[in-house]
């Protein structure tokens, strides 16, 4: 049976695609892996039927690849799992683009009806910016969210009127969703390992990142990554994007943002 709604249907296919990168740190066998595939196979029929050539695709997809006799059972099994996780994605990915692109909007999706799961209605066009020192990352993604008839709040543009910057983040929280930018502007590592130092995000960024996933949910937050910067280990399931220089993070930001019921348009992704 099809799902009527296309929010959902997106939705769902889009939580099974989060989770693809936390798998592949498990086992073939975990029960983890167990739950995400029997979600994922159910997902793809209701987002087609079961004789639809994607729910055949993913049936056929063996997760355990053969067995390299020279380097042993252990590796040739976990090398198909990981390339069956990725050929997964390839599916999952293939068909949002798909519905994204093609399937009729649902007749209650309207700027003024944006809501999330706990049923509670958000009628703002508001998207928070959480950046760090990478002022021209912030102005590309605040004149992106502009061209699609957005509103960016970015905090420090804000008047303080006295208050701290909790209290400030506090009274600018209500929206809609929620940007990070994870832009290499600090460097972290092991302690007295200086070989292990890495391009963090600004310690900003990161709290309130965590911040804006309580308050609205994972599937209203997503991370802008730019550069080889190492992501928050705990931060699994969460939609992170790479800023590439072509620009093709606008077309991905732009689903997210559909998903999350804002009406917005590819044809305004410049």
């Amino acid at each position: 049976m099809k799902t009527k709604s296309k929010s959902l249907a997106m939705k769902r296919l889009r939580k099974s695609l989060s989770e693809i990168q936390k798998l592949k740190k498990m086992e073939r066998g975990s029960p983890q892996f167990k739950k995400w595939k029997r979600y994922t196979q159910v997902a793809i029929i209701r987002a087609s039927d079961k004789n639809s050539q994607h729910a055949k695709d993913f049936k056929n997809i063996s997760f355990s690849g053969c067995v390299w006799v020279n380097y042993g059972a252990d590796i040739g099994f976990r090398s198909g799992y990981v390339a069956g996780l990725a050929e997964a994605g390839n599916i999952l990915e293939s068909m949002i683009q798909e519905i994204h692109e093609h399937w009729e909007d649902d007749p209650s999706e309207s700027p003024s009806a944006i809501s999330r799961d706990d049923g509670a209605a958000t009628a703002t066009r508001d998207v928070f910016i959480i950046h760090g020192r990478d002022n021209e990352a912030k102005q590309t993604v605040a004149r992106f969210i502009q061209n699609q008839k957005l509103n960016p709040i970015i905090l420090h543009e804000q008047a303080n009127q006295g208050k701290t910057i909790i209290e400030k983040l506090e009274e600018y929280a209500q929206v809609g969703f929620a940007i990070a930018l994870f832009t290499p502007d600090d460097v972290g590592g092991l302690r007295k390992q200086e070989d292990s130092l890495r391009p963090r995000a600004r310690q900003n960024v990161i709290f309130e990142f965590g911040y804006f996933t309580g308050r609205l949910g994972r599937e209203r937050v997503c991370a802008l990554v730019k550069g080889d910067v190492d992501r928050p280990s705990d931060h699994d399931g969460i939609v992170y994007i790479r800023m590439d220089d072509q620009g093709g993070w606008k077309l991905k930001l732009i689903w997210e943002l559909k998903s999350a019921g804002f009406p917005v348009d590819a044809n305004l992704a410049r």
